[in-house]
Parts: structure tokens; sequence; C-alpha cells
């Protein structure tokens, strides 16, 4: 299963750019043996000036035409719900067990994710109650797709309980 970050908007070089970049690489070099088969950010961008309401729409549509078919979704919004690392490499191995071919996990624009995106994804997920910048979920989310790896395999990255 390939395990996907679809994002609305472009990343200019960063520090946040890199270490996102650093995460998929890590979950590409370790997950054959937990059946990831890769790790892989997109971007979608939506150039028109629309109203928020139609932005909102069209970011939604570019995200899932990004989506291959058949993949798990997982949203991000502070309004989601909270899981321990654990609790999230439980879901993703559910998926991978249902038969997902990729597991893609979404980050709306600035007004967040529109209906459709939200009516197909099985999972809302927060990283707390606090609104975080686009570019922090990014690689908070890349970091807790490497931890879920690391437990699925048994590795020593993760200490937790």
């Amino acid at each position: 299963m390939k395990l996907l970050i679809g994002a609305v908007g472009r990343a200019k070089p960063s520090p946040e750019k890199d270490l996102t970049s650093d995460y998929l690489a890590r979950i590409r070099a370790s997950g054959g043996p937990v059946g990831i088969t890769g790790a892989d950010l997109f971007e979608v961008e939506e150039r028109k000036k629309l109203p928020p309401s139609e932005l909102k729409v069209r970011e939604g549509e570019l995200l899932l035409a990004a989506v291959p078919t058949g993949a798990a979704i997982v949203t991000l919004d502070e309004r989601g719900k909270q899981l321990s690392s654990e609790e999230f490499a439980s879901f993703i191995g559910r998926a991978m067990d249902d038969g997902a071919p990729a597991f893609a996990c979404l980050i709306g624009g600035a007004d967040g994710h529109g209906p459709a995106v939200r009516e197909r994804a099985g999972l809302t997920l927060a990283f707390g109650k606090a609104t975080w910048p686009h570019m922090l979920v990014r690689v908070l989310l890349a970091e807790q797709l490497y931890r879920a790896v690391t437990i699925r395999a048994g590795h020593p990255y993760h200490r937790g309980n």
C-alpha cells in the first residue's frame, strides 16, 4: 500500500519542506517489510480567484482527482478525532488488511475541506484542538506516518507505552 499526503498549496523551499521530504524518504526506505510500497506528497492548487465557498469545493475536487481509486482517505481538521500513534498505526493496518491500494491523508486549504472530501473520508484526524500552519501539518503528518510504519515493524523508533 502506498502512503500519500495530499495538500492544497505549493510549498516553497523551507525547513518544513525538507523535513517532510526526509520523513517520506524514511518511509520509502523502511516500509517494504510491512507492506508499504511508497510514500509521496502531492500538491494541488486552484489559480482562479473564486469566492471562498467555491474555492473550497474546487480544491476538494482537485484533491480527490489525485487520489487513487479505492484508496483509504483521511482528512486533517482540528475538529477531528485525536488518535495515539498506536491507534493511527492500527487504522493504517486495517486499511491494508481491507486491500486499499493507497492511504491518502488530505490537508485542505485555508477554509478547510469541502463536503465531497469530508464525505469520502473514513476518518477525520486532528493533531490537537489547535490550528496549525499547513506546512507544519505536513511535517507532523509525515512523521506520524513514518512512526506508524516503525510501530508496525516493531522498530525501536517508537518508544510509547
